[in-house]
């Protein structure tokens, strides 16, 4: 079946996905199997880890088998398992290491462990055959908002990084805060549409003179203290409106520092990759800015900007092309460093 070609299998648990996927040579998606428990966490208006574990358990083996089957291979196909081992929840990171390390183990093949920021940015590899480092990357999620300096495919450099909530975590808290659900990201940029940017002056934070880093926390107070004095005054509160000048704030710092990091850094393209990357208002801004400065913009489908197990693959392939495998002894590393 795979004539010669390298067989990736892949498996991701870092947050509230349990995913696996099987590729070949890296790039060539035979199949993305993703057990998503968003309907799961809904009513607690966020992940909680202790249950997103139990389900990993419940489903990983099953995505697995599915992910095998609708590929057409065998685990006698498979030449290496990849594996995400942070950063996530712990509890969530061992189910689909324990699970890899098993089905390595029993088959005889190499482990390569995967860091979860360089799937993100990996995915871009399968969305478009022909990309290739270097470029600039914003990896944009609910746990990360990163500038990062890709020089190759398993060298890379962090230029700026949240110091407090990361973007996708402002739009949860924002979203509760409307009263507009979980996950706040997608409810947010649909809102927005029928609001006014412009409505609510919220504070735009680029920190000191020359920081790639970004700090969200205080735009989200600023949306909570907006709220509670419109409320105390008795004044109807455009949800919309509200919506659409928070992401707005949120968007200008964003685009602004990853636009002027490529240009600084001399790079000529920029790619998105996270969830929070299928952000349509996101994605006018940065295709605006980057037009206007000769940039070319990668970006992947919103299925492979979601926690998935392909991106985990391709990025495992390129590891283990550069010679780089895992012992059965590797570890979760939850708060693991790019």
């Amino acid at each position: 079946m795979k004539q010669g070609k390298q067989v990736t299998l892949a498996i991701e648990s870092s947050c509230d996905e349990t995913a696996a996927a099987v590729l070949l040579e890296g790039r060539q998606v035979l199949s993305n199997i993703i057990a998503s428990q968003i309907k799961v966490h809904q009513v607690f208006g966020g992940v909680v880890p202790e249950i997103a574990s139990r389900h990993h358990l419940d489903n990983v083996n099953r995505v697995v088998a599915e992910a095998l089957e609708q590929a057409d291979v065998s685990m006698k196909d498979v030449d290496i398992v990849g594996v995400t081992y942070g950063p996530g929840l712990v509890g969530a990171l061992l189910i689909g290491l324990a699970t890899a390390k098993a089905y390595a183990l029993a088959a005889g093949k190499p482990l390569v462990g995967v860091h979860h920021i360089q799937g993100h940015i990996s995915a871009n590899y399968i969305e478009h055959q022909e990309l290739e480092p270097p470029f600039m990357a914003l990896v944009i999620s609910g746990g990360h908002t990163n500038i990062v300096q890709v020089t190759d495919y398993n060298q890379c450099e962090v230029l700026g990084q949240t110091r407090d909530d990361a973007a996708g975590e402002a739009y949860d808290k924002v979203a509760r805060v409307l009263g507009l659900g979980y996950p706040g990201g997608p409810l947010i940029d649909k809102i927005a549409k029928q609001g006014n940017p412009k409505a609510v002056s919220f504070k735009r934070v680029f920190l000191e003179k020359g920081s790639l880093d970004f700090s969200f926390s205080g735009t989200k107070t600023g949306v909570l203290n907006y709220v509670n004095s419109e409320k105390q005054a008795g004044r109807e509160i455009h949800v919309s409106d509200v919506a659409a000048s928070f992401q707005q704030a949120i968007l200008d710092v964003i685009v602004a520092k990853t636009v002027g990091a490529a240009i600084e850094r001399k790079q000529d393209k920029i790619v998105m990759a996270g969830g929070v990357a299928s952000n349509s208002r996101l994605r006018e801004m940065m295709k605006a800015a980057c037009e206007k400065q000769g940039i070319r913009l990668y970006y992947p489908s919103p299925i492979l900007c979601t926690d998935n197990a392909a991106m985990i693959g391709c990025a495992a392939y390129y590891k283990y092309k550069a010679g780089c495998t895992d012992s059965l002894e590797l570890d979760a590393v939850p708060h693991l460093p790019l």
